[in-house]
Parts: C-alpha cells; structure tokens; sequence
C-alpha cells in the first residue's frame, strides 16, 4: 500500500461476518479474455476466496445471462455466487445494462430481505454499474459500501485508442454519483488514486490503495534445471512453434488492449531486422471484446495486410494450466494497452518467469518494474515497440535477468495480501458508518426534543 493513499492507523477489532459483493455486468463465472471478462473476473473469485479463509462468508450478485443456470453455484466453502434476473438472459451489451439496474436492484434486496435483519455487514461493489446499485443497498441496509472502480470513464476517454467509442456522459455522472456515496474507495495502484481525487474530487481520506495479487502457487516458474524443457513442452501444448521467439499477448481483442500495436511493432522487426522476424511469432490468446466485436476479424486483416500472417497465431482465451502454459512458452508477454487500472497478465507473466513489455500507462508502471522484471515503453508508436522487441531478442543474456528479475518482483503480490489490505479497509469503513449512523439518530433524537 502506498503511504500517502493507505489504509489509517486506527483498526477496528471487528471483522465484517458476511459481505455481499456486486457484479452487475460479468459474472465471476466466465472465462475471462472474451466478452466483458478480464481481470476483474480474476480479482472477485480470488479475493473471495482469500477473505472465506480468513472467516468472511461472501455472497457475490451477478446477472443471470442463462435459463440453465442455477440460482446459486458455490464456487469455495464460504463463497457463493448469486444469479439475479434483469434483463433478457442473452444478448444484452454492457452498454444496455443500465435501463436493468432497477431490476437488478430490486432481486439483491428481495434477496437480503429474506435473511434476517442485519445478514450483511458490508458491500463491495465492483465497476459503476455495481456501485449504483450498492449505493441504494446501502442507504437500505445501514450499512458501508466499499467500491473499486477497475476503470474510469475519465481515464479511458483520455487515453482512447484509434477506432474506439468514448464512454458516454451518464457513466461519467454515474461514477461521479458513485464516488459521493460510497463508504471508501479502493484504488489498485497510487496513480488510480490520483485519477480518483483529481479527476472525481474523491476525498483523499475515503481511498485507500490495495494491489491486486497474483496466484502464487498456480503461476510459478519452473526450476532452471527443467526450464528448457518446460518451454518445450508448453509449446508442444499449445501446438506453437518449438523453436525460435515466441511474443504472447492476452487478453481480450479490443483497441483499448491495443494489440494491433504488437502486430505492427512485428511489421517493423520484419522491415528493419528481418533475420530476428524469421525466428519471431506472435501468439494471440483471447476473443473479441468491446468496440472489438464491430470488427471481430479485424486483427486477423491487420496480419495479413502487413504481411506478416505467417508469424502470427490466434488461440482462445485460455485458462487453468493452458494459461500458465501460454506464458512459459513465450519468451516475453506484451501488455501494449492504452490504459490498465493494474494489469493481472503482467503479473501473472512475471509470476511464471517470463518478462513483459509494457506501455508505460496506468497501474501497468506498478505492476512491471521497469529494467528489472520487464521494459516500459513510453507511447505506442510501432517503431518504438520494434526497435525494444529487437534489443531484447538480441540479448539471451539481459531476457534471462529479467525473467529472474520478474520472478523476484511478482513474489511481492498475493491475493492473500490483497485480501488483508481489503479486511483493513472493510474494518475502516465499518467504523465509519457506525459514527454516521450515530450522529444521524443523535440528530433525530435531538429534533424529535
């Protein structure tokens, strides 16, 4: 946690029993790296999981995108997904969401309202859509709201990418709604607490920063007596290339991720040090996404008006050992986005032993320690992201240090680190809305003289 933005000094003894986590728009359920799935699927299910075993029951609401799905799916002892009808099951954008709120609404207090008074202590919402909603749950309840933002309408409509749509006014004025009500504020990294206090007026004692982790266990590098081998055989996994550079990017195909800026970046290593292009692929691992799904094959065209088809592969979004399989095949991960609240695939990256270039925006300068675990690049200009590419393929020696370098970094996150920051944060908040709830009946008591 950074000093400035951390949680106080004073801790509250008491710890939230039962917390209900809002998911309006992705379910903790999907794959991420398509749809609206990404890292903060990733984040949910793993921060649930860290605080049930901590002795917090989490229940998280999320919309019922299926006539075949369960009303509940307990995914860990302690964590229990709800499905909440809003909507037509299908073909809802996240754009459509919002005329939905008022039924989402309505099925998380009918479900609160079936448990006895004070069920839960605590919400966390998760993305605007969710703190809409956990801001009427919270005035209902009498109890705090927690939010994490995960993006921000002003962030990203600063930093937009060719081709893609600005986010609308109503979810600027949403988040700005959000930011007023909620009980405190989580920020992934120093810089989205700067966003929130600059940009949103969030007031500095309401956010806290909590970085996200990475699964420790599932993402780890293989001893360097077997790391040859191991590459190897994630290759041969994932029907890649058994020999030569492998460049990995992944995560879902839209512009804000920027992968066209890794396919152009090959065009200019194929133009300027075509010996290193002939030994070079690039694999992408992930669906369309967002203004991505207008042009779904758009990608594959870049690739092939450049040139450069042949050098280039696409797999689906993966997951489970298939995904730790796609970062200890690559030599490096590109993360080339235009914005990242954090960047959990550069971190999952490092985690595995693999070095990652990224552009120097948002939590990514938290998430990739520049020269040590991997290379920030300033910009996105082809060129730029050629000639770095090049110098790193050049140098097995400099790869090797940052791949231990990258190892070394990334053992500085876990989720169960997450998960105590947020515990901290959740004991805060509680104590915060004990004293308004105080003062408020103080008041009433004092008019009802």
């Amino acid at each position: 946690m950074n000093a400035l933005f951390s949680v106080g000094a004073h801790v509250s003894s008491r710890t939230p029993r039962r917390i209900a986590t809002l998911s309006v728009h992705t379910s903790p359920l999907h794959q991420p790296g398509t749809g609206d799935a990404g890292g903060m699927n990733v984040y949910i299910v793993e921060v649930s999981k860290r605080l049930a075993e901590a002795g917090v029951e989490v229940e998280i609401f999320t919309r019922t995108t299926s006539s075949e799905l369960p009303r509940h799916v307990e995914v860990a002892p302690g964590v229990r997904v709800t499905h909440v009808n809003a909507g037509p099951f299908e073909g809802l954008a996240k754009e459509d969401l919002p005329a939905q709120l008022c039924a989402f609404t309505q099925g998380v207090l009918r479900a609160e309202a079936a448990r006895p008074p004070g069920h839960y202590d605590l919400l966390h919402s998760h993305y605007w859509l969710s703190g809409q909603v956990g801001w009427l749950a919270k005035e209902r309840w009498g109890v705090p709201l927690v939010h994490t933002a995960h993006t921000l309408a002003k962030v990203k409509n600063l930093q937009l990418a060719d081709g893609d749509r600005a986010e609308p006014m109503a979810r600027v004025i949403g988040e700005e709604q959000v930011v007023a009500e909620s009980t405190r504020l989580i920020a992934n990294t120093p810089t989205e607490a700067r966003e929130l206090i600059d940009l949103y007026d969030a007031p500095l004692d309401r956010v806290s920063v909590v970085e996200p982790g990475v699964d420790l266990d599932r993402f780890r590098p293989l001893p360097r007596v077997a790391a040859s081998a191991g590459k190897l055989a994630a290759r041969r996994r994932l029907g890649l290339p058994e020999r030569g550079h492998i460049i990995a990017f992944v995560g879902r195909i839209q512009p804000l991720k920027a992968p066209d800026v890794l396919l152009s970046a090959l065009a200019e290593l194929a133009a300027n040090a075509p010996e290193v292009a002939e030994q070079t692929t690039v694999v992408i691992v992930g669906g369309p996404s967002g203004s991505g799904l207008d042009r779904p094959t758009a990608l594959m065209d870049l690739a092939a008006n450049l040139g450069i088809a042949a050098r280039v592969r696409f797999l689906p979004p993966q997951s489970g050992d298939d995904l730790v399989a796609v970062y200890r095949a690559a030599d490096l991960v590109a993360v080339p986005s235009y914005n990242e609240s954090f960047g959990l695939v550069a971190l999952e990256a490092q985690a595995t032993g693999t070095p990652v270039v990224a552009a120097a925006v948002g939590g990514l300068v938290t998430a990739v320690r520049d020269g040590i675990s991997g290379v920030l690049v300033d910009g996105h200009a082809p060129q730029e992201w050629g000639l770095v590419l090049e110098r790193l393929l050049r140098e097995p020696a400099r790869l090797l240090d940052l791949a231990r370098g990258a190892v070394e970094h990334a053992r500085a996150f876990s989720w169960s680190r997450t998960a105590a920051g947020l515990l901290d944060v959740y004991r805060e908040a509680m104590d915060d809305n004990r004293r308004r709830l105080t003062l408020r009946d103080d008041a009433e008591l004092a008019g009802a003289w």
